[in-house]
């Protein structure tokens, strides 16, 4: 199998990935900011360096070939541990330490990040580095120092600190709330329901709760993250069921109204996932901080 005696520029091989994720030019050139020839010029560069094939035309759209899906899948990962090691460097030349989260999206925006300027004021030397995920991957290849995890005490090679359990609410708009008259809970299901794509259950699983017929099916509009659900409820679209920590500023304001509770039957909970016999000082420090903006959260 021939190899390449240089590894081509940095600038090609981001070109590549963000086309590669979207399969399509047009989209990598407008989240790279740059042209749409440009992304194709770079790919064939790319491809003329290692000798391969990485897409193929299908019509008016590109389509990853067998070596282009292979790169990709590597890819990814090897531009963030490079990355994570370019801002390491920078960070011990500053004198501070950098941390590395993977945290789930939701949670970053809703909860996560308006609690940081408090982190950053107790502890001004510590960088962090934030990475969006949704499913577990290996923190030791992916080189991050800690994960917010939801779900089941399960993360190979990952030892888990729990920081709570999760507390799902019915919520509506107040507008939804005035033009359907509720005199009982179980008269939720006569409001328009909104899911989430990812967990389709959960209606039903209220519905049994409240004594009534457990195999019952109910339909409404979908959507596959919370953000966009809380955005749906609060509009008055419908009725949703919410982790409560996601919706505090909304209830606190009015914008939505709790109606309802749902008893957690699954032992999903949040955990902090750190790598197998990692010590860190900075770690120790976020693991403890974030543990006591929990316990606040009463």
């Amino acid at each position: 199998m021939p190899r390449i005696n240089s590894l081509p520029s940095l600038a090609l091989m981001r070109s590549f990935e963000a086309a590669a994720r979207h399969e399509s030019y047009t989209m990598a050139a407008e989240e790279l900011g740059v042209t749409q020839s440009a992304i194709s010029r770079q790919v064939r560069e790319l491809e003329a360096a290692i000798g391969v094939t990485l897409f193929r035309r299908v019509g008016r759209a590109v389509r990853l070939s067998k070596a282009g899906r292979a790169l990709r899948d590597e890819l990814a990962g090897d531009l963030e541990r490079l990355s994570g090691t370019i801002n390491r460097a920078i960070a011990a030349g500053d004198g501070a330490s950098l941390l590395t989260l993977a945290v789930l999206p939701t949670f970053a925006t809703r909860w996560l990040v308006p609690r940081l300027p408090d982190f950053k004021m107790r502890h001004p030397g510590i960088e962090l580095d934030l990475h969006s995920y949704t499913t577990p991957f290996s923190l030791e290849e992916r080189r991050m120092d800690l994960a917010i995890h939801f779900g089941q005490e399960d993360w190979p090679g990952a030892q888990l600190r729990r920081l709570f359990p999760e507390h799902l609410v019915v919520t509506a708009a107040p507008e939804l709330l005035r033009r359907h008259r509720l005199d009982t809970r179980a008269q939720t299901f006569d409001l328009p329901l909104l899911h989430l794509t990812s967990r389709p259950d959960l209606w039903s699983t209220y519905h049994s709760q409240l004594g009534l017929d457990p195999g019952a099916v109910f339909l409404g509009m979908r959507f596959d993250q919370f953000s966009m659900l809380i955005e749906a409820a609060v509009v008055g679209l419908g009725a949703a069921i919410l982790p409560s920590y996601l919706i505090e500023e909304e209830v606190a304001s009015g914008v939505l109204t709790e109606i309802g509770q749902i008893t957690n039957t699954s032992n999903s909970a949040y955990y902090i996932a750190t790598p197998t016999g990692q010590k860190n000082d900075a770690v120790q420090a976020f693991a403890n901080w974030i543990s006591k903006q929990t316990r606040a959260r009463g």
